[in-house]
């Protein structure tokens, strides 16, 4: 067996490039044990365990080691899993890709499918809008097939795409469809915008927007009158401070709300009372490294 940090590797384990060693800390060797216990046979990864490998969870898993500075467990393994995943939408290729390019390879997964995905999304508008109810942001799937697009290269028409987008910029700064604001819509908005090459510092009131939704007890709200927080929130306001050159105002305060959603397992959850999984783990690893504790 081998060492990363205080946590030890179980039997079997393979590690792939050299990289720096994780901050020496007991909850961050937790949450690496949380991750690698939760790889597959395979190579890929599931939060739950005993359950089928998914692009999604393999993503995260590796971006959360990756954040931590710790080798990837089993790369080659890794590495043909994610190759022989056929992606069947824009959702399930942006973690494949996204992935690859983690574990250091040249994601040459067939950029046809890519191609057919992303003219069948701005076929008529600009991008997709789905309002329903569980749906966390309108704008998400923007966000990814511009993230995609510029690293693979693909052009798209960026003007018309940073024109639709900003149609649904409201009054109270912040995006959403019908009027009506979320800090889930602006994060992927301006994300997206940001990809695009717009200039989204200049979005002065948007950033009004994310500060409203800024709590002085710790993290941030999807909505200013919504209460409590929840990790992705947290996520998405820290995230969208960032992006447009600012910071979080209650960084103490945050990093409290966000330890106090890691369970015995290592993980985090998206409140102090649920389950860890690894998108959640992924976002509060983020949080505490934009926060300066990490």
């Amino acid at each position: 067996m081998r060492e990363v940090g205080r946590f030890t590797l179980g039997h079997g384990t393979a590690l792939g490039s050299e990289r720096e060693q994780p901050v020496d800390s007991l909850w961050v060797n937790k949450i690496i044990g949380y991750v690698v216990n939760r790889q597959n046979n395979d190579g890929g990864y599931s939060f739950c365990q005993g359950t089928e490998s998914n692009a999604q969870d393999t993503y995260y898993g590796l971006a959360i080691l990756d954040l931590l500075k710790v080798p990837f467990p089993n790369i080659g393994r890794t590495v043909k899993w994610l190759r022989d995943f056929v992606p069947q939408n824009h959702y399930s290729f942006y973690y494949v890709y996204k992935a690859l390019r983690l574990c250091g390879q040249d994601p040459d997964k067939k950029p046809k499918t890519f191609l057919i995905l992303s003219k069948r999304f701005f076929s008529g508008k600009f991008g997709a809008i789905h309002v329903y109810a569980e749906v966390a942001s309108e704008f998400e799937a923007t966000f990814m097939i511009t993230e995609l697009a510029n690293m693979m290269g693909v052009e798209i028409d960026r003007k018309k795409t940073i024109d639709w987008l900003l149609s649904f910029q409201n009054s109270d700064g912040g995006f959403g469809v019908q009027g009506h604001s979320n800090l889930n819509s602006t994060y992927h908005a301006v994300a997206s915008l940001s990809s695009l090459g717009y200039s989204v510092k200049s979005l002065r009131e948007t950033l009004a927007y994310v500060r409203s939704c800024e709590k002085p007890t710790g993290g941030f709200t999807v909505t200013p009158a919504s209460y409590p927080p929840y990790m992705e929130h947290v996520y998405y306001g820290v995230s969208t401070l960032d992006l447009l050159g600012e910071h979080a105002r209650y960084p103490e305060k945050t990093a409290q709300f966000v330890f106090s959603c890691q369970n015995s397992n290592g993980g985090f959850a998206r409140s102090d009372l649920g389950i860890s999984t690894f998108e959640d783990t992924s976002y509060a690893v983020h949080v505490l490294r934009k926060i300066g504790r990490i």
